[in-house]
């Protein structure tokens, strides 16, 4: 399903960007439909994360077009306000305020930014709270909770603001490994209600539950990219096998 228009709702044409002389991102061409979850794997320094933060403009690119929602990434401060608004972002760390409680850290947001009556906010902070499964927590300290529920809060504080699309940054790689799963199972709880999803993690297990579309990235390039069943079954680049070899046999 696309956009109003027909168009995907996140599109990313011939995209480029440098770090000083290092090309870090070439030529990518990807278009993610509305309410498709898509999975980015790849080694170490393949420019995963750098695409994903370049959707909300946490990064710049210099060349090509990024387009969200029917409004292009420039630097026009009001295209960039306005896709955050509707761009939820979940990073490896949980990037939680330590001095404010978890549902302080929730209502700020949707406070600030959409100006919701703080009785309306903390309505939302405990919906979303109930959601991922620990609204016990809610007048504790980040410091006081697990990793792995530290995470969820982080998920339930982007769902807060009632965005359109989720980006998850490696969002169990900072995790204890018998934390990953109740974070991966939050996750696939969102995907299964309809959430528009871009995930760049390892787990392929996650890729193969829940994704509609996988995409290996390799030095900087989108190497390939096909439903999972066609992608572990029959990769067809040499890289892309190379990965998956090394990947799954851990």
């Amino acid at each position: 399903m696309a956009t109003a228009d027909g168009a995907p709702i996140i599109q990313l044409r011939d995209v480029h960007k440098w770090y000083g002389e290092f090309h870090v991102l070439k030529s990518l061409n990807l278009a993610v439909e509305k309410g498709q979850k898509v999975v980015v794997c790849g080694p170490s320094g393949s420019g995963k994360s750098t695409m994903i933060r370049c959707i909300n403009r946490l990064e710049e690119h210099q060349r090509g077009q990024i387009v969200v929602d029917g409004i292009e990434l420039t630097s026009d401060v009001k295209n960039v306000e306005a896709i955050r608004r509707e761009v939820g972002m979940v990073f490896q760390h949980f990037n939680l305020f330590p001095h404010l409680t978890i549902i302080e850290n929730l209502i700020l947001a949707p406070m600030w930014v959409r100006h919701m009556p703080r009785h309306e906010a903390e309505e939302t902070a405990m919906h979303f709270l109930r959601r991922v499964r620990i609204p016990e927590q809610a007048q504790k300290y980040p410091g006081q909770l697990s990793g792995g529920q530290q995470q969820r809060v982080a998920i339930a504080r982007a769902l807060c603001m009632k965005p359109k699309i989720m980006l998850f940054d490696e969002p169990t790689s900072a995790l204890d490994p018998e934390m990953v799963k109740e974070v991966l199972d939050t996750m696939v709880e969102l995907a299964n209600e309809g959430m528009t999803m871009m995930v760049v993690t390892h787990e392929m297990g996650f890729a193969k539950a829940v994704a509609d579309l996988v995409v290996f990235m390799d030095r900087g390039e989108i190497v390939e990219m096909a439903p999972p069943p066609e992608f572990f079954a029959n990769p067809r680049n040499e890289r892309t096998q190379l990965f998956l070899s090394q990947i799954l046999q851990h």
